[in-house]
């Protein structure tokens, strides 16, 4: 059974998104700021089908983030489409015809939706019963390959509570956004979980630090 991992980038006080987030603004007010270091690389232009861009020491750890992987998890708010019911016509998510993902995403929601088939060999599926369920699935679906995290915050936060993740990988931009979204909120006991510094790149405008999670 492979890996359960999640990446994410993160401001210097601490936010994954900016304050005031909404459908027009996923990412909250200077949110979108968190990924300039990312969004210039090589790497991150092929996974979504575009030429050019740069390499930098940032970019075998981008490169990494796709090795090995056979699903993904992400949150409602990261699929996006606004809160509620999906309605009649359903947000296909932000990343077009062919996503990024390339394999099963298995997105965590409280409601009800036939499976959506993309281009690129990329699949959601809609999961209402849990993330125990989720990590099941997705599990199932990359048999001996890892399940990757996509995000965002809140997804990452009820795995790392409940002492399912395996792998965080935080890459910090120096950037403060003063509000937001908090990786680290919402967990129950933080002192119980350990983390363990396997890895720190200095790359261009941002910082990446790998860390091997457990529990006490």
């Amino acid at each position: 059974m492979g890996k359960l991992k999640a990446f994410i980038t993160m401001s210097a006080d601490g936010y994954v998104a900016g304050p005031d987030q909404s459908e027009e603004n996923p990412l909250g007010v200077g949110g979108e700021e968190l990924h300039n270091w990312l969004v210039r690389l090589k790497a991150f232009n092929e996974a979504h089908g575009r030429e050019g861009g740069e390499v930098t020491a940032s970019s075998p750890v981008v490169e990494a983030w796709f090795d090995n992987v056979g699903a993904e998890i992400m949150g409602r708010n990261m699929f996006g489409g606004g809160p509620g019911p999906w309605g009649d016509d359903p947000w296909k998510g932000w990343w077009g015809d062919d996503p990024p993902y390339h394999n099963p995403v298995f997105v965590l929601t409280h409601y009800e939706r036939e499976p959506l088939e993309m281009q690129g060999g990329t699949t959601f599926h809609f999961v209402t019963d849990g993330i125990e369920s989720a990590l099941d699935q997705a599990r199932k679906a990359a048999g001996e390959r890892d399940v990757s995290i996509s995000g965002g915050a809140q997804a990452i936060q009820q795995y790392l509570d409940a002492g399912l993740l395996d792998e965080l990988e935080i890459s910090i931009s120096p950037l403060l956004l003063g509000g937001g979204a908090r990786l680290f909120d919402n967990l129950g006991d933080p002192a119980a979980i350990e983390l363990e510094q396997v890895r720190s790149v200095e790359g261009v405008g941002v910082t990446h630090i790998s860390y091997r999670v457990g529990r006490s």
